[in-house]
């Protein structure tokens, strides 16, 4: 008798001996810590363990670590893990940069040669960018069925942020390389509505499916502030903490944050906890150095199994986002921030995709980007209704469960998956009535 898991995808129409190859294609891998490789990790993990061959192909190098030098060939339980070389200049200098990406495409591609074969499933992640357009050539080639991830959407984040300048002739020439790559996917998953109603606008011709990020909920859950750890080491106790985790960079504002703690200096009992790293985490700190602030505390990155303990020293999450980038990004750390049980203050768009979610949800408030004013309103307010403010993180706990569950996410990408691949079953039935089929 087949096990659960195997029946379900036997019910679709495989044996066990015929489950669909998934190939994943991303930058960092496991054991990498960052999010998109924690995302990545989570859902190989349960397709794995449903039935599914899975092979992670990425660089050696970790996030944090560009000096690492990751085996080759590895092994994560049942998934299968064959890493690149490439340039290691790091991310300090735009030439070295794109080097880096340069080496990695062509490494990749390579590698994807020789290891993919006809009818697998390759998902394309979107870091480094433009990673679709060198899958999506190689897959052709091969036979296999691309599908793109998109986290992101370039080069309209680098023509939005100005960073590194894109002269307008070549930021048409790669968004025509980039659409053809969807054009030719089987389907091109988005992490949001605003994505996709951007990517529909500008490619209308090919497919597209929602599947929201979510929360590593393995290493995030509620806890009391009186339990953090974390919260008792900083003498934070008595305080009203908000906080900020995780990356603060080109794409967040942090001048809103600045402004908001220079209004509320003269209110002791409001702290602002910065966490993480990125231009804008060194800018704020060195403002905040420069000006005598000493509402402001900042930390380094905390390890992967202390997050749950770190995310709980917050009676509340800010969660930034330039206007000019919705559609083209959704603030991963949002998912985070349910998971613990903390309202959120979104600085950003207001008619923005986390806006919309948390003004229908009540998990938090939205505040105009440059309006630190404001900010300052919303945070003194919520300070003096701490009942108040833990309900909103009760609502966006619910939220997370209801609209934003991992296991829901999980699902829909393993339904997709089938989908694609029942696709090329019957296009091997067409192939082998009618002969190849006309590309």
């Amino acid at each position: 008798m087949l096990p659960r898991a195997h029946q379900g995808l036997a019910e679709q129409g495989f044996s066990v001996k015929s489950m669909p190859r998934v190939v994943f294609v991303n930058r960092f891998v496991h054991p990498d810590h960052s999010a998109t490789s924690q995302i990545l990790s989570d859902l190989a993990e349960s397709l794995a363990a449903n039935g599914f061959e899975v092979l992670l192909v990425g660089s050696r190098q970790l996030y944090s670590d560009a000096d690492a030098k990751l085996p080759a060939n590895d092994q994560a339980g049942a998934i299968r893990i064959r890493r690149v070389g490439g340039t290691r200049f790091g991310r300090s200098r735009l030439l070295g940069r794109a080097v880096d990406y340069l080496s990695f495409y062509v490494a990749v591609g390579w590698a994807l040669l020789r290891l993919l074969r006809r009818n697998d499933l390759v998902v394309a992640k979107t870091d480094p960018p433009l990673l679709s357009v060198v899958v999506a050539v190689i897959a052709s080639l091969r036979r296999a069925r691309l599908i793109n991830w998109l986290q992101d959407v370039f080069p309209e984040v680098a023509v939005a942020l100005g960073q590194p300048r894109i002269p307008g002739v070549l930021a048409k020439a790669l968004a025509w390389l980039r659409d053809r790559s969807l054009r030719r996917a089987s389907i091109n998953v988005a992490i949001g509505e605003r994505m996709a109603e951007l990517l529909r606008s500008q490619v209308p011709t090919a497919r597209y499916a929602v599947v929201p990020n979510w929360a590593h909920e393995g290493a995030v859950h509620p806890l009391p502030f009186a339990e953090s750890d974390l919260r008792h080491r900083l003498g934070l106790m008595d305080r009203f903490v908000v906080a900020y985790s995780g990356n603060l960079g080109r794409a967040h504002d942090y001048t809103t944050i600045f402004d908001a703690a220079v209004a509320l200096r003269v209110h002791e009992e409001i702290v602002f906890l910065i966490i993480g790293d990125g231009s804008g985490y060194h800018a704020l700190k060195s403002r905040a150095e420069s000006t005598g602030l000493n509402n402001l505390r900042f930390l380094p990155y905390q390890p992967l199994d202390r997050l749950a303990d770190s995310m709980a020293a917050g009676n509340l999450h800010l969660v930034s986002l330039k206007p000019s980038l919705e559609g083209l990004i959704v603030p991963s750390k949002f998912f985070g921030i349910l998971a613990a049980s903390r309202p959120v203050i979104f600085i950003g768009d207001s008619d923005g995709e986390l806006a919309r979610v948390i003004d229908a949800s009540n998990c938090g408030r939205v505040v105009a980007e440059g309006n630190g004013a404001e900010l300052a309103s919303v945070l003194l307010s919520l300070a003096d209704d701490r009942r108040q403010c833990d309900d909103m993180g009760s609502l966006g706990r619910e939220l997370l469960q209801t609209q934003f569950a991992r296991r829901e996410a999980l699902a829909a990408w393993a339904s997709l998956l089938r989908e694609a691949a029942n696709e090329g079953i019957n296009d091997r039935d067409v192939q082998r009535r009618d002969g190849p089929r006309a590309e």
